[in-house]
């Protein structure tokens, strides 16, 4: 499978967002899925798409973008943030957001490419290792070291000091954090449901209404139903249906 880093363009200008696209395009492991005007858009569309990467404009109405980037670090979920503006002295305070990177509008090619130097080696390692087998989840557990493969993997879950994943092949104890799982799986089909709980898409059956605005999930196979937050049930939705 091909490792893509999916990809979030906010600018409130059209012509900006339409040249760093084309821009974009040079580079293959790039997958840009989203686009957003302003900076309420950026961050229902990160909330619903779950981008790796947010292309971010500085200078935008009503919500700007540091404001925008502190409102998206704060997510479960924390994409990657490259600034891009004609504005050279904001450049000190995006960095307290743990910037990638800082562009200045026009782009230089050369500048950008550099850039995507950075992310893919944070986020994309793999590609650069074309005609290698598949990379599997390598997880440690009870002094032994288990491959799997992400596209059997049911659903994983923190159990108080545990990760329990739950796959075709069985049932796997490991120390490793959720929220390093899910970021190790970041270019599958898996999305956070609840605070302790990801679930493979792929195999999603079935969602029912329970109380209070939460539902519950099934799971192709298994009997146990998955809670599913209310803060997750639209952005879910969005992901499940065409």
């Amino acid at each position: 499978m091909e490792t893509y880093i999916k990809t979030l363009i906010v600018d409130d200008e059209l012509y900006s967002r339409d040249e760093l696209k084309h821009l974009l395009q040079e580079y293959p492991f790039i997958q840009v899925i989203g686009e957003a005007e302003t900076g309420e858009a950026a961050i229902m569309k990160t909330i619903q798409l779950q981008p790796d990467l947010v292309f971010l404009d500085v200078e935008m109405p009503k919500l700007n973008g540091m404001q925008t980037a502190k409102a998206l670090m704060e997510l479960k979920k924390t994409p990657l943030i490259v600034f891009a503006t004609a504005y050279p002295e904001f450049a000190a305070e995006a960095f307290r957001y743990n910037a990638v990177d800082y562009l200045l509008k026009p782009y230089d090619e050369d500048q950008l490419k550099e850039t995507m130097k950075r992310i893919e080696e944070r986020l994309a390692p793999q590609t650069a290792e074309s005609g290698k087998a598949a990379a599997k989840l390598a997880v440690e557990a009870d002094g032994e070291i288990f491959y799997l493969e992400p596209s059997e993997i049911l659903y994983i879950f923190r159990d108080e000091k545990l990760t329990r994943i739950i796959a075709k092949t069985g049932s796997y104890e490991t120390k490793t954090p959720l929220k390093e799982l899910e970021f190790r799986l970041s270019s599958y089909s898996f999305f956070r449901i609840h605070k302790s709980y990801l679930v493979n898409l792929e195999y999603v059956t079935r969602l029912t209404p329970w109380f209070n605005g939460a539902y519950q999930l099934e799971v192709a196979g298994q009997k146990e139903l998955l809670s599913v937050s209310r803060n997750y049930v639209k952005a879910l939705r969005a992901r499940l249906e065409i």
